[in-house]
């Protein structure tokens, strides 16, 4: 069953039919073949009982956030502030890349939206300042990827919805492997701009007095971060709440800056009306499809069949990372999480893990995928933003990064506390 499973769904991907439809085939597949009863009977009840989870309003919420950010200017004032800062390190405006990646995720909460926005700031001065275009491209498919696991992130609020796990404590547990790994990819630039300097890019010099002035264009996302996360912290506000308050402040922003007008207000709405469908097909597809797999035993065979290789936890859990690996060169992450959570969190609890701390784990391993060839969005959307050129070149510019992601994973699994010492503190 596991093998027949697996076959159709690669089929179907490999036909390219859209996602959401491909799940949801996927499940009326296996539920005409190895089911008794007519399980597609129960799906308005689930579409209904899921769409109306007061949890996924959070969804549209910073995908509207991210929307604002984007079209109001603040994204583009805030790249520059963190050039002066950041800047005169070896790589120059790629650790402003990283560095952007990581404020914008810690606002918006989407890895898609962190990697289009950060790109369409920074490629323009890949020309105008010398760097090696492949590694800078590179740095913004990789940083993007920062937006699924520094809070508020999407990504944990589902985790965290599929497997009855407190989204207060994975937002807490997000924060220092997802600061940690922004460093990583820093260090990985200095790394190659030490031992190529020409892929570095012409020097910026920027004086103290200058970096004093950006200040203020630094301080409307942290501004929002705080409104965000710190209202969910301070017991004011859920995560749902929390992400209506940030859109709230991001409007404010836009105000202040002169930049809320009807025609970007509509562009914001649009754009986060077509993504959060496109999000929410492929929840209800995925929700199915979870049912008719636990309906047949997929989900009781897949827990037998691990636990019957008597293979010790820590065996077992590299052996899940490795075919998570392998299934994120071929899912879309979104997907990747809403069919494998449920499946295999069970089986990770079962042997004594901590779900918070697997549930920062699977979000380093979906940064994988998001970069990784044939499937990995953030290198399309690095390219769409880029418009020349192969997209080899972006390809070849995240590979190191991957690396970076694999020691990060390391990182994890020798030390647990990395991810779960703050939710200890807190909880």
């Amino acid at each position: 069953m596991l093998t027949k499973t697996l076959l159709i769904l690669l089929g179907l991907i490999a036909l390219a039919v859209p996602v959401a439809a491909a799940l949801g085939w996927l499940g009326l597949t296996i539920q005409y073949l190895d089911s008794p009863m007519p399980l597609h009977r129960a799906l308005g009840d689930m579409v209904w009982q899921t769409g109306t989870d007061f949890l996924l309003v959070a969804i549209p919420m910073f995908i509207l956030l991210g929307e604002i950010l984007l079209r109001s200017g603040i994204a583009g004032r805030m790249y520059d502030g963190i050039m002066k800062w950041l800047g005169w390190l070896p790589g120059g405006l790629m650790h402003a890349n990283t560095g952007s990646c990581a404020l914008f995720a810690a606002t918006s909460g989407s890895s898609v939206a962190t990697a289009a926005t950060i790109g369409t700031v920074a490629i323009p001065q890949i020309e105008k300042r010398g760097y090696n275009e492949p590694l800078f491209l590179g740095t913004i498919a990789a940083g993007g990827t920062l937006g699924i696991l520094i809070p508020p992130s999407i990504n944990l609020i589902l985790y965290g919805l599929l497997t009855d796990t407190s989204v207060p404590e994975l937002y807490l547990a997000g924060f220092l492997p997802g600061f940690l790994l922004a460093a990583l990819f820093m260090a990985t630039v200095v790394a190659f701009c030490i031992v190529r300097p020409r892929w570095g890019g012409e020097k910026i010099t920027v004086t103290w007095s200058e970096r004093i002035r950006a200040l203020p264009s630094l301080l409307p996302p942290v501004g929002i971060f705080v409104v965000v996360v710190g209202s969910i912290y301070a017991g004011v506000a859920t995560p749902t709440e929390a992400a209506a308050l940030g859109v709230v402040a991001a409007l404010i922003l836009a105000a202040a800056n002169r930049t809320l007008t009807l025609s970007m207000l509509r562009a914001a709405v649009e754009g986060t009306m077509r993504t959060t469908s496109m999000i929410m097909l492929i929840i209800l597809a995925a929700v199915f499809l979870n049912f008719v797999l636990s309906i047949v035993g997929l989900t009781q065979a897949l827990a037998d069949f691990v636990t019957g290789l008597g293979l010790t936890p820590m065996q077992t859990m590299l052996m899940l990372i490795a075919v998570l690996v392998v299934i994120g060169c071929f899912m879309e992450t979104l997907s990747m999480l809403l069919t494998t959570a449920p499946l295999i969190a069970p089986i990770v609890v079962q042997l004594g893990f901590d779900p918070v701390w697997f549930g920062i784990l699977l979000m380093v391993i979906l940064e994988t995928a998001l970069i990784t060839p044939p499937i990995g969005i953030n290198l399309y959307v690095v390219q769409g933003v880029r418009e020349r050129g192969a997209l080899t070149d972006v390809m070849k510019g995240a590979a190191p990064f991957v690396v970076t992601m694999f020691a990060m994973i390391a990182l994890l699994l020798i030390f647990p506390e990395i991810a779960l010492w703050l939710p200890d503190l807190f909880y």
